[in-house]
């Protein structure tokens, strides 16, 4: 009888937790939009941070990277990054009122006049982006410029929320293609047709290789960067930089990374987000456990792919 009932205890369960994570956000959609992002961003803060772990999770990845940075700036991370954490969550499932807001921002850089010429190239561009700022202005205020770009994400463990996550995220654009096998052939197929595509590359890669991102290893996937070699597609960093008055972006598009390895290319988009980040530290997901599989097993793995790479 437990074989029989577990399916659904486990779909419950799934369920009851989504719903428990859904929750805060549908409260937070009945004030207006100028106090529901700061409020939630106050109660990721003060309130989730603390149950979850994530104020010990900064800390954690500060020491580990910059262990000498002082401790007031250390605890003032602790409040601020979760902060911002916060205020992307509840933006992306106020996407209306946050596509209204930050479809007209300042979008400047190098390297707006690179991808305005692959663009009538008919050539596919693929901007490349982190968890810093807010990924999803960048991709409202880039579609505004008329570049109507696909992105490629990672589902959320717990399904009940994710169904909702998804909805929302493709509320903002599409196509979406989920992390996997299939989403990957059709992001192939939407490159080959000169589409432009968004990826973020700042969380731990697990078929990744160990390469440099505030001076220690952090497993990063070369598969962005092989694809731009592939189709011949500028890479193109772009961040979306949060303002002071939290609710509003300048959206910064970088000069395209020099196309030269897999590799090299790779750790260069490590470097512009850590410049990006050492500008605007409470800006960067410093929640996730980007470093965790830099030494051990997989990174050992991947150091050998690295020298095979080298050698052949």
């Amino acid at each position: 009888m437990s074989d029989n009932s577990s399916p659904f205890v486990s779909r419950m369960s799934d369920t009851l937790i989504g719903i428990a994570m859904y929750a805060p956000i549908a409260l937070a959609r009945l004030f207006p939009y100028r106090w529901r992002v700061p409020l939630v961003g106050w109660l990721t803060s003060r309130l989730v941070a603390p149950i979850a772990g994530y104020d010990k999770r900064v800390r954690e990845n500060l020491a580990h990277v910059l262990p000498d940075l002082p401790e007031a700036e250390v605890r003032r991370l602790m409040r601020a990054v979760p902060d911002n954490a916060g205020r992307n969550m509840i933006e992306l499932f106020s996407h209306r009122e946050f596509s209204e807001r930050t479809r007209h921002s300042n979008v400047f850089g190098p390297g707006m006049e690179t991808i305005r010429q692959a663009q009538a190239d008919g050539r596919p561009i693929i901007f490349v982006t982190g968890h810093f700022g807010s990924f999803n202005a960048a991709r409202v205020a880039m579609i505004e410029q008329g570049f109507e770009m696909g992105v490629f994400y990672r589902a959320m463990h717990n399904n009940w929320f994710n169904l909702r996550y998804t909805a929302a995220m493709g509320a903002l654009s599409q196509p979406m293609f989920e992390q996997g096998r299939r989403g990957m052939m059709q992001m192939v197929k939407h490159l080959r047709s000169g589409g432009v595509l968004a990826i973020l590359t700042d969380l731990n890669a697990h078929d990744g290789v160990p390469l440099k991102f505030f001076g220690k290893p952090a497993m990063s996937p070369l598969a962005t960067a092989e694809l731009a070699l592939k189709f011949d597609a500028p890479l193109v960093p772009v961040w979306g930089i949060r303002a002071k008055d939290g609710l509003d972006f300048d959206i910064l598009v970088e000069e395209p990374v020099e196309p030269t390895d897999a590799v090299t290319m790779t750790q260069e988009v490590n470097d512009r987000l850590e410049a990006q980040v050492r500008e605007r530290m409470d800006q960067w997901f410093w929640i996730h456990r980007r470093w965790k599989d830099g030494t051990g097993p997989l990174a050992d793995r991947g150091a050998q792919q690295l020298s095979e790479r080298q050698k052949g």
